[in-house]
């Protein structure tokens, strides 16, 4: 045979369980299924003071629901403020729930070979929008939210698909902070509300 593979195939002493556990998992998942929530109720939706700005999780896969491959969050955005600048390899679409603005969206050049390079093309593109609209952000695209409005909040539903980061492209990188962020500060519904009663600073 080929390279001498004959010789070699029975080779090791390494033993495993591999398939077996397989089929363990599978004959466990509808009881382990049973006890994940297919209902969640808006007061089990963690908030969190986000780099990327005031978000509140709708699904996420530390919350113990039984959505497997898609997370989810609400962020708000106060009058006249904006979200933080991010990029991530995985595409994204958002839901306006509520509000008006714009993004700014900067596309990328991207290399992967032996390791994952990527670079910003100089083109800005500037997206309108108001509520009711849903928002595309292509794989790899720098983007940013703008709140347009001095006076009213925006909310938005983002959703994404958490299996790029099964597999192994948990490519994600945040360029600026969201005006709000301060890592110090526990959000909760209360501190949510003043910051929706806050006025743009002129």
């Amino acid at each position: 045979m080929a390279w001498d593979e004959a010789k070699k195939w029975s080779q090791g002493e390494e033993s495993g369980s591999f398939y077996q556990d397989l089929l363990d998992d599978a004959a466990a998942r509808p009881a382990r299924d049973g006890l994940r929530k297919k209902i969640v109720k808006p007061d089990q939706m963690p908030w969190e003071m986000s780099r990327q700005g005031l978000l509140k999780h709708l699904l996420n896969e530390q919350m113990n629901t039984r959505m497997e491959t898609v997370d989810a969050y609400m962020m708000i955005i106060p009058p006249g403020s904006r979200s933080g600048k991010h990029r991530h390899l995985a595409e994204e679409c958002l839901y306006v729930l509520e509000g008006q603005g714009y993004d700014l969206h900067q596309d990328c050049d991207v290399e992967i070979t032996d390791t994952y390079h990527w670079k910003a093309q100089a083109e800005v593109k500037r997206f309108e929008w108001q509520a009711g609209d849903v928002i595309y952000i292509p794989p790899n695209t720098i983007h940013q939210h703008f709140n347009a409005n001095p006076d009213k909040p925006v909310r938005l539903i983002s959703a994404i698909n958490r299996i790029y980061k099964y597999c192994g492209l948990n490519d994600l990188e945040q360029l600026e902070n969201a005006p709000e962020y301060d890592p110090s500060v526990k959000l909760n519904a209360a501190l949510v509300e003043r910051y929706l009663q806050a006025k743009a600073v002129q």
